[in-house]
């Protein structure tokens, strides 16, 4: 038997961790680091935003999509061109709050419609380059010393490539579930204490890890003791759970700079339903999406003034509908931006239209790339330089964010 799979026999609930510095040392919330907690909510499959922030207004719109299209009549509408899928309804509070905003017409620079090609370069976010960690780990490790929630993959074990590098993160199914296996009350301490001596002379890699480990599931009883009721209740959902434990550390001043959670199945080639059938596949995945959001919100409430969240998805849908009832693999995107810091109630983004001599390759163009979003964010609500999480030039967009 090794040390490590004594460690994973003695962990109940599904944890994983990446350490590249085992000297890292762990407290519940370190000084230092004072901006936003960077929340990423990867869309996987390709979300289509061409249903979900619907261009209403674009004259080619309909057309081309003519039993999937939203119809501008039941549409939310947001201004002259754009409207909120139906099912997002529950979203409009926080536009006319100005929490939610809209940048549209958003991708990769260069078009890439292969799931796993398109997230791994888009979690990379390093084109032209040789680098292999992600954005994410790059952007928490010029954070400067942190906790061992500084970054965390909520509800699943295995860390987004976002996450992959050098820089400590702590990918767990469910915060109740961190704990150490045991088969009497009352042996969780001695389990603790002979699990960090059976890895005190471990090779660094191995030890960090471990102490690592022990350390998230020794911190967790606390924060979940310290975390207050929900205001309102979460949609009981994979997406739902992971919100609320993202929230959770928040409020209980964990120190998370960076949270990475997934919802996916949101590849509909097939199938996606009408905008107005509420039991159909894609009203049904955005009503789980705008609840979410809006229990997450609502349980951070004042919190949200430090948290900055961002939908990503690896890229559109096609402009026009398929013969399946559905769409295929596209180019641009849209995305949602909700927190404290955003210039919000506004669609953001230069809208390149849906006219056929605007099309690439008869998708929805990119007018903005994504990563220039993200170095906004890093600039106005993280204190950061674009460089420390983008390698080459990487110009911000403009206001979607205010400064902190």
């Amino acid at each position: 038997m090794s040390r490590r799979s004594v460690l994973a026999g003695a962990l109940a609930g599904g944890l994983a961790l990446t350490v590249g510095d085992a000297s890292t040392q762990v407290a519940l919330a370190a000084p230092g680091y004072t901006g936003d907690t960077l929340v990423v909510l990867s869309l996987r499959g390709g979300v289509d935003g061409l249903s979900m922030v619907a261009p209403v207004g674009d004259p080619y719109y309909a057309a081309l999509r003519p039993t999937l299209a939203v119809p501008a009549s039941v549409a939310h509408q947001l201004d002259a061109t754009f409207g909120l899928h139906p099912a997002l309804g529950p979203l409009l509070p926080l536009w006319r709050a100005g929490q939610l905003a809209v940048l549209h017409a958003v991708g990769m620079a260069a078009a890439n419609r292969s799931h796993f090609s398109a997230m791994e370069e888009m979690e990379r976010a390093a084109p032209g380059t040789t680098l292999r960690t992600g954005w994410l780990d790059r952007m928490v490790g010029g954070t400067g010393e942190g906790s061992v929630f500084s970054a965390v993959q909520a509800g699943r074990t295995t860390p987004a490539s976002s996450l992959r590098g050098p820089t400590p993160e702590l990918a767990f199914r469910a915060l109740d579930g961190l704990r150490l296996r045991s088969g009497a009350r009352g042996e969780e301490a001695r389990r603790d204490t002979v699990l960090r001596a059976l890895h005190a002379g471990a090779p660094a890699a191995l030890a960090g890890a471990a102490t690592t480990a022990l350390d998230a599931v020794a911190r967790t009883g606390g924060v979940l003791a310290a975390r207050p009721a929900p205001p309102v209740a979460y949609p009981d959902s994979d997406l739902g759970r992971s919100l609320r434990d993202v929230a959770a550390l928040v409020l209980t001043g964990a120190g998370v700079r960076a949270a990475a959670v997934d919802v996916g199945d949101w590849d509909m080639h097939v199938g996606m339903g009408a905008p107005t059938d509420p039991k159909g596949w894609m009203h049904t995945k955005l009503t789980d999406l705008a609840r979410a959001l809006v229990a997450f919100a609502a349980d951070l409430g004042p919190a949200m003034s430090r948290v900055t969240l961002v939908t990503l998805s690896e890229f559109g849908r096609t402009a026009d509908e398929n013969g399946s009832g559905g769409t295929d693999h596209g180019y641009g995107n849209a995305v949602l931006v909700l927190g404290g810091g955003v210039v919000g109630g506004r669609v953001h983004g230069r809208w390149p239209g849906l006219a056929p001599t605007a099309r690439v390759g008869g998708d929805l163009a990119v007018t903005t790339d994504y990563r220039s979003l993200l170095a906004e964010a890093l600039v106005t609500r993280c204190g950061m330089t674009p460089a420390t999480a983008f390698p080459g030039a990487v110009t911000p967009t403009s206001g979607v964010f205010r400064a902190r």
